[in-house]
């Protein structure tokens, strides 16, 4: 099994930044993209970022030029950092983790955190 732990939210005022970090332990063969989801108050969990482990990303386009999704394989770790915080930026950040697991066979899994929140005042 995995486990993943968030850390880095708070609370910060408009167009300030925040860094949020994400660590995978447990037992896998390998990690294959690790990204961010958010939820807000009365909305639906949507995606915000995305990284392989070859180090590609995507982002929504909402946060497009303000957040950096960057990546430590060696520590099995994803990072988030947003800069220019808007009011709608608030939300419950979640880790997602996909990855591989198995000896002979290898199968395919993903495994959440719990989230770590972030609430921007205006």
């Amino acid at each position: 099994q995995v486990q993943v732990l968030e850390s880095g939210g708070g609370l910060v005022q408009a167009g300030e930044s925040l860094k949020l970090s994400c660590t995978a332990s447990g037992t896998f063969v390998r990690l294959n993209t690790m990204g961010w989801f958010r939820q807000a108050p009365g909305k639906e969990r949507e995606w915000v970022a995305t990284i392989t482990n070859g180090g590609y990303s995507e982002y929504t386009e909402a946060v497009k030029g303000r957040f950096n999704i960057s990546l430590d394989n060696a520590a099995n770790s994803v990072y988030l950092q947003m800069d220019d915080l808007e009011v709608e930026d608030s939300a419950l950040y979640y880790c997602k983790v996909d990855y591989l697991y198995g000896s002979m066979i290898y199968r395919r899994s993903d495994a959440w955190g719990q989230g770590t929140l972030v609430t921007v005042s205006s």
